[in-house]
């Protein structure tokens, strides 16, 4: 998992006229793009210049980007680092990323599908997994209810759609 990219953010328009973009940040906080010099935007690797927060979002600076016109043409690109950057992780802890694709099985080890993505609307993690049939369902992601074990989750099939 190594070689891939993670979004931190995403492009959301620009700002004012001298460059600036605006992000929906896809973390707590612009300090978590401040602590990366370089960072991809839309693919191509870029200088961070400054960031800052804003409401809900962050304003920031990307070297190369200089007026609006280019601030703009930036709008739904994702802002990403490589997987490596990102700080090691402690017990029990997990990156969402790294749940993309996770296959999921029962308590007897029989395949149920796989998890296409994690969502948090504030109640904590959901993972959304995608059986076999193509059917999806939003999975609590609790022990007991689903259990991260050995790169599979497992899952309590009473849970599924």
């Amino acid at each position: 998992m190594v070689d891939k990219r993670i979004p931190l953010a995403a492009v959301a328009g620009a700002h004012g006229i001298k460059g600036e973009v605006r992000l929906k940040l896809f973390s707590e906080s612009a300090q978590s793009l401040a602590r990366h010099a370089r960072l991809y935007v839309g693919g191509t690797e870029r200088r961070l210049l400054g960031v800052r927060d804003s409401g809900k979002g962050a304003i920031a600076r990307f070297e190369g980007i200089a007026d609006r016109t280019s601030a703009e043409g930036l709008r739904g690109s994702l802002v990403e680092i490589d997987r490596a950057a990102l700080p090691p992780l402690g017990e029990g802890e997990y990156y969402h990323a790294d749940l993309i694709g996770i296959p999921c099985v029962d308590r007897e080890g029989c395949a149920l599908g796989s998890v296409v993505a994690v969502e948090n609307f504030g109640a904590g993690d959901l993972l959304e997994v995608e059986s076999e049939g193509g059917r999806r369902s939003l999975i609590p992601f609790k022990p007991g209810i689903a259990d991260l074990d050995d790169g599979r989750i497992v899952l309590d099939p009473e849970f599924l759609a």
